[in-house]
């Protein structure tokens, strides 16, 4: 397995082209941990199971609604706060009471976010509960410096920009000097036309197959020209930046 970079086709880029980041930036779920633990897998049934209790549906009917509203609206907790006036806390609440068990702590990560320079942010759909008991799991909470959730964009989701706006301007960021990390291609749009740089991390796990096209995590080989770089490991990823290549190989 290896990570290719992705600007305009061409090849390995040197370190140079990361000299002037001084600010990280990760989207939560699906990115700072791999898909392939089907940790998010959990908060998707815990939704459907919130959409069937609280709108009296079956099974089948309230997943086609999540389903429904996460593309229409970008997260299923909009569409339930656009359609039905559900109380966004009671929502997060609900369905970020997931067994953390599938992931662990990850001491390589942690290494690698340690030695960027500048300031780390993580930039979430979800709640700041939810990140700092993802996170705390992983061994990265004190990594970064600011959790910038859902709440805090005015419950405005990824990919709308405003919330971009609104984070970067919360934060004073240049977002020249910013590189932002995530698992959906359309949530990176924003970012690069604001003028960050973009990484998308990619995800082989089986359980994707069911989620829509138009918003499930990248599968290996997915890019758009809005991409600068694609990886299928976030970790070798950073160690790779560190010592000179924006690419590793086996």
């Amino acid at each position: 397995m290896s990570d290719d970079k992705m600007e305009n086709g061409r090849g390995r880029t040197p370190i140079g082209k990361w000299d002037h980041i001084d600010n990280w930036v990760f989207d939560l779920d699906n990115t700072l941990y791999a898909a392939e633990c089907q940790l998010f897998a959990q908060i998707d049934a815990r939704m459907v199971a919130f959409i069937k209790d609280r709108l009296t549906l079956d099974h089948a009917e309230a997943r086609r609604l999540q389903k429904d509203y996460y593309v229409t609206f970008g997260t299923t907790m909009s569409g339930l706060m656009h359609e039905h006036a559900v109380c966004p806390d009671e929502f997060m609440e609900y369905v970020h009471d997931i067994d953390l068990a599938p992931i662990s702590e990850n001491p390589a990560l942690a290494k690698a976010l340690n030695a960027l320079p500048g300031r780390k942010f993580i930039y979430t759909n979800g709640s700041v509960k939810h990140a700092e008991n993802v996170a705390g799991a992983l061994g990265i909470l004190d990594q970064f410096d600011e959790i910038f959730d859902i709440k805090a964009a005015g419950y405005t989701p990824k990919p709308q920009r405003a919330p971009y706006e609104q984070f970067l301007a919360a934060h004073k960021i240049n977002p020249r000097r910013a590189a932002m990390f995530e698992d959906l291609i359309q949530n990176l749009e924003a970012p690069h036309a604001l003028g960050m740089t973009t990484v998308l991390v990619h995800s082989d796990a089986a359980w994707l197959d069911d989620e829509p096209q138009a918003k499930r995590p990248a599968r290996p080989g997915e890019s758009a020209p809005h991409i600068h770089y694609v990886t299928d490991d976030l970790t070798r990823f950073l160690e790779a930046s560190q010592i000179g290549l924006a690419a590793l190989d086996n």
